[in-house]
């Protein structure tokens, strides 16, 4: 078999893996750009809560046991979209990001109850307020970084 003959075979498995790989990075890159574009709406939902919502404290802050329950509650409403560990899937965003921790405890609350429902976010305010808040302790707990020990 002549080398004119593998050239065009060469030629062709070169371009087929070329033509794969740019396939790839298009679809990484779309997947990161939706990404994007989740986080975005996530921090304008939070944006969008008043003033007077984003003042509230959550009353759980120092309850031992808040994130525990909060966990198991985000197990139970939440994980299916947002990742078992908060970390997001292709149906919404991760809350481990800046977004989440800078924001106010009572935005997030306001975000939980109303819900970014045309983004597809269920409003949960059949669900009591304290498991809310509990919620919300636990996702401001997630995305922390470790605190070191201060020896106090």
């Amino acid at each position: 078999m002549s080398r004119a003959g593998v050239r065009p075979a060469g030629t062709a498995l070169l371009l087929l893996l070329a033509a794969c790989g740019l396939a790839l990075a298009a679809s990484s890159a779309g997947a990161q750009n939706d990404g994007d574009a989740s986080n975005k709406r996530f921090s304008e939902a939070l944006a969008m809560a008043p003033e007077r919502a984003r003042a509230r404290q959550n009353p759980m802050e120092r309850d031992p046991d808040a994130v525990a329950a909060g966990g198991k509650l985000f197990e139970q409403h939440c994980a299916e979209c947002h990742g078992q560990k908060a970390n997001g899937t292709r149906r919404a965003p991760s809350l481990l990001g800046r977004a989440m921790q800078q924001a106010p405890p009572g935005a997030i609350f306001w975000v939980l109850t109303n819900g970014v429902v045309r983004h597809g976010m269920p409003v949960w305010s059949k669900l009591p307020e304290p498991e809310r808040w509990q919620i919300v302790a636990f996702l401001k707990s997630v995305g922390a970084p470790a605190q070191k020990d201060s020896g106090q």
